[in-house]
């Protein structure tokens, strides 16, 4: 994050020393932790003492020997804001609570960390499968409280929160505490016996503690029978007896008031701070209504908030200082919290402070506007950008909210804080909006972010502003019509224009104006290494990529390699290293790949731990490069190495590119039915992303259905595809018709008929010109390999070995070998008759042993080894129901019938069982389950 972490929030609340114990609570929280429980959840209205008993049970010694307790634990605090429910922020703050005590030990969550800096991140379970890899393998055992939790508004927060609780290792205990249940698979915890709960009736004062509380803490001298009525009118209510105890100290007549209290909750309390108020002195009121627009209270900003003595009215304060006031409210037990050790920042008790709001906005509602503007001001001053942006807001002083908005996009959108930043816009008169020319882009570039492509109108709005301020001038003599929080912002507005239609254009697949817009964007940047401009490069590069001009997205790849380099910005350079080793595979150039390759991992390793984001990928294509080598053991290495380092987080859309490279390996090792799992796991893991598909799953699912004889599946996908010999070509269904030629060979191979073999040729003709034309290499040499079988098949031998000996001489230099070694017996068979007539005999003779040597290899496993797996997807319920029916031997209809579903529902909660579990049948489902404890184990013999 851009801003410095506010250490506060990470602070053990403290605990007053003539509090009232609470050990039957302590223990019930204790044998939580005996229990193995893996959520404590303390859900209560506000003023239920939830904060003061998490407190008092974390800070106190432990009770039992013989008991659990958080003796010997870390102590992990976090006090929710409502400006944690964007999740950066939230899992930022979660990591920094991991590490608040950990000093010379060394921090934890850095991979986590990177991941959340990174444009864009991974998903949110790459990253915490990362954070909880590195907490399992930690020493320390932790209890972690989340505090306030009901602030937040955010389902991704919540959604990664469930995924925590679901695979939190043994040395985490997590404690929630809110006024509200939260929206977390609770009902399933509960069920499993993995959670502690304390509720409002478990809270609410005994008799015996309110009597303490009343005569011992709060100082007064109540009869026996005057507690149990507070406490019978108050149920218990820890907020109420206190508000109720500070109207009756100093009273005559405590009796009567005690008979006279009654009323609802919020008229009681109403009523009592009234009371509260009213005893209090000119200038503490006038303090705690003036400051109560505040979230937080620290000295110098309450003197920056607060009036003076020169206001006229009841509202002028003395001259005590800021800091001086807060401790008499302190001493006086006036509802402050303190939040750090050394006293300098406090918080009132959230209803306390709701009604002084509430009294302020009643009697002075005139001074609220001002209250809030003078602590935005003073928030701007002191670096804390969200809280003077929520001020202007409150204040409805939407010109400053706008410009102090406007400012904060650079940095929020490197954060990835685009979805919080977008609630702020909200906020803001549209017609407002459309005077900042700078914010309305900004805005575009928020909903691109969130995968809203929708903004065309928004750029449009700019543009116009754009075309008013070169008619009137500059730009900041045109307020209100044109409004500018800074010059250079506004100087590349065209840029930044330019370059979101570009991200537009190529997310929907529309390669040429995508092309237009970037080299329109370049044109405008200025030639430092800009984030516009460095963004612009690889939009480029992509819509080269997809329209197939291989060559030009090499240099832009290249060149953004490059400028990220420059600017030391070493993981952005490496992140796309696995791109351009994509491109230059694609031209044939695999030495160049190796380079590459090579390049980025010495860049990797100076850049020291963790490994930058993208690091997993580098290993993944060296696995890729092996296996066009022929090099399976290789291959296999190096793929188990980026899959380790996958683990610790990686790029958008890793767990789908790993998957793909584990399926090119079982294929290659013979294992068709694995290829075909993992093919599908790797479409449901598969993300949105600018890169061009020029491989589609569904094709690659297609030549594995060809080279098994299903070639009806095969057929149907034509169909589906809309396919035609007849079809224009173009980069982007390249790899698809070179598809379509595979199977019509094989349809003249079953069939028999000519003309399959004719309109294969016939397509292979056009798909070679097309590809040397623009030196598609790789397409080139397996267009030639197709050729070259297809020849010898119908008998044309001449012809099939001089397709052949074309692509030997393609394969010979660069080290290709898997493409030949996929085809086969027939085309072992044409190689030998290559060898006899004399051609290419180094390659030939390097090939045929290749052939001997995959001939003699073993088997791959059926599946990855356990170790290989440590977090799979979770199943949903029902999905766990199928899975324990099948491990118990029931067939599909049996379970159908069990369960009241149809017997196609079973059938689909099988493909989902299988593909999160990674396995391809119930026996391999059953045994991975046990393994993973989603099953219990089988039983021994009695």
């Amino acid at each position: 994050m851009s801003e410095t972490l506010l250490q506060t929030k990470l602070y053990v609340p403290q605990l007053r020393p003539n509090r009232v114990p609470r050990p039957h609570l302590i223990t019930r929280l204790n044998q939580g932790l005996q229990n193995g429980h893996k959520l404590t959840l303390v859900s209560a209205p506000a003023g239920f003492g939830k904060t003061t008993l998490v407190s008092a049970w974390v800070s106190g010694p432990r009770p039992d020997a013989a008991e659990e307790s958080p003796s010997g634990r870390r102590i992990a605090w976090l006090s929710l804001d409502e400006n944690d429910s964007d999740p950066v922020r939230f899992l930022t703050y979660f990591i920094a609570g991991l590490n608040r005590h950990r000093g010379k030990e060394g921090s934890l969550g850095q991979a986590a960390l990177a991941m959340l800096q990174s444009q864009p991140p991974p998903p949110v379970e790459t990253i915490l499968t990362a954070l909880l890899n590195e907490l399992a393998a930690a020493p320390d055992r932790w209890i972690y409280i989340l505090d306030d939790y009901h602030l937040l508004a955010s389902s991704p927060v919540d959604t990664a929160l469930a995924f925590l609780i679901e695979h939190l290792p043994p040395q985490l205990h997590l404690v929630v505490a809110a006024r509200a249940d939260p929206n977390l698979p609770l009902a399933r915890l509960r069920g499993r016996a993995l959670m502690t709960e304390l509720r409002a009736n478990d809270l609410r004062f005994t008799p015996a503690e309110a009597t303490a509380f009343l005569n011992q803490v709060m100082d007064l001298s109540l009869s026996p029978e005057e507690v149990a009525s507070l406490e019978t009118r108050t149920e218990g209510w820890i907020a109420g007896l206190q508000l109720a105890a500070l109207s009756m100290q100093g009273r005559a007549d405590a009796s009567d008031f005690i008979q006279a209290f009654a009323g609802d909750h919020r008229i009681i309390l109403d009523y009592l701070v009234e009371e509260v108020l009213q005893r209090q002195p000119d200038p503490i009121r006038s303090f705690l209504l003036q400051t109560s627009i505040l979230d937080r209270l620290h000295g110098p900003l309450c003197e920056a908030v607060r009036l003076g003595e020169a206001r006229p009215d009841s509202l002028a304060v003395g001259s005590e200082s800021g800091q001086g006031m807060l401790e008499v409210l302190e001493r006086a037990n006036l509802f402050v919290v303190p939040l750090d050790d050394n006293r300098r920042w406090y918080r009132y008790h959230h209803l306390f402070a709701d009604v002084l709001r509430a009294h302020l906005m009643s009697d002075h509602p005139d001074l609220v506007p001002a209250l809030h503007r003078r602590a935005s001001v003073w928030h701007e001053q002191n670096g804390h950008r969200a809280d003077a942006i929520h001020h202007a807001l409150e204040a409805e002083d939407f010109e400053r909210a706008a410009k102090l908005i406007e400012l904060a996009y650079p940095a929020m959108d490197v954060d990835l804080q685009s979805a919080t930043w977008l609630g702020w816009t909200k906020r803001l008169p549209e017609a407002l909006i459309r005077t900042r020319p700078v914010l309305t882009v900004d805005c575009a570039w928020a909903l691109l972010d969130q995968g809203e492509l929708e903004v065309e109108s928004l750029l449009q709005e700019a543009e116009q502003r754009l075309k008013e301020a070169a008619q009137r001038g500059r730009p900041d003599s045109l307020s209100p019509e044109i409004a500018v929080a800074d010059d250079e912002q506004f100087r590349l507005l065209p840029a930044a224009i330019a370059s979101a239609r570009a991200y537009r254009a190529l997310a929907a697949g529309d390669v040429a104006p995508a092309i237009g817009y970037a080299r329109q964007a370049l044109d405008v940047f200025p030639e430092e290494n800009h984030r516009w401009r460095v963004g612009a490069l690889s939009l480029l590069g992509g819509a080269c990529y997809a329209g197939g001009d291989l060559e030009a997205a090499a240099r832009y790849f290249a060149e953004f390699q490059a400028q990220m380099r420059a600017a030391g910005s070493i993981p952005a350079a490496i992140s796309t290293a696995f791109v351009l080793a994509e491109i230059l595979t694609a031209l044939g150039r695999l030495r160049e790949v190796e380079r590459n390759l090579e390049q980025a991992l010495r860049l990797a390793a100076d850049h020291g731990d963790p490994a930058p984001l993208g690091t997993a990928d580098l290993y993944r294509a060296l696995g890729e490069l092996a296996l066009e080598r022929g090099d399976l053991a290789a291959a296999s290495q190096f793929l188990q190495k980026g899959e380790k380092l996958g683990e610790q987080g990686e790029l958008l859309d890793w767990p789908s590119r790993l998957r793909l490279a584990q399926a090119r390996l079982k294929e290659a090792q013979g294992d068709l039915p694995g290829a075909l799992e993992l093919l599908d796991q790797a479409e449901s893991r598969r993300l949105p992303t600018p890169l061009p598909a020029v491989r589609p799953i569904a094709a690659l699912k297609t030549r594995l259905w060809i080279r098994q004889g299903r070639l009806v599946e095969a057929r149907t996908w034509v169909l589906e595809q809309g396919l035609s010999v007849d079809d224009d070509l173009s980069y982007r269904r390249e790899y698809e018709h070179i598809t379509l030629a595979r199977l019509l060979i094989a349809r003249y191979r079953r069939e028999g008929a000519d003309r399959f073999m004719h309109e294969a040729m016939a397509l292979l003709g056009r798909l070679l010109k097309e590809a040397e034309k623009n030196g598609r290499m790789a397409s080139v040499l397996e267009i030639l390999v197709l050729q070259s079988l297809a020849e010898g098949g119908r008998g044309e031998n001449l012809r099939a070995l001089a397709s052949l000996e074309k692509a030997l001489s393609l394969a010979g230099p660069e080290g290709h070998v898997q493409i030949f070694l996929d085809e086969g017996p027939p085309m072992a068979h044409l190689l030998e008759k290559a060898l006899s007539r004399g051609l290419a005999v180094d390659d030939v003779h390097r090939l045929l042993v290749a052939f001997s040597e995959q001939a003699a290899a073993p088997p791959a496993p059926a599946i990855p080894p356990l170790d290989r797996v440590e977090f799979v997807e979770p199943l949903s319920e029902r999905e766990r129901e199928v899975l324990q029916l099948l491990a118990d031997g029931l067939t599909n209809q049996d379970v159908a019938d069990r369960l009241v579903l149809s017997l196609h529902t079973v059938k689909a909660h099988a493909r989902n069982i299988y593909a999160k579990l990674g396995v391809s049948n119930r026996t391999q489902a059953a045994a991975r389950g046990k393994a993973l404890g989603i099953l219990p184990p089988a039983r021994p013999p009695q």
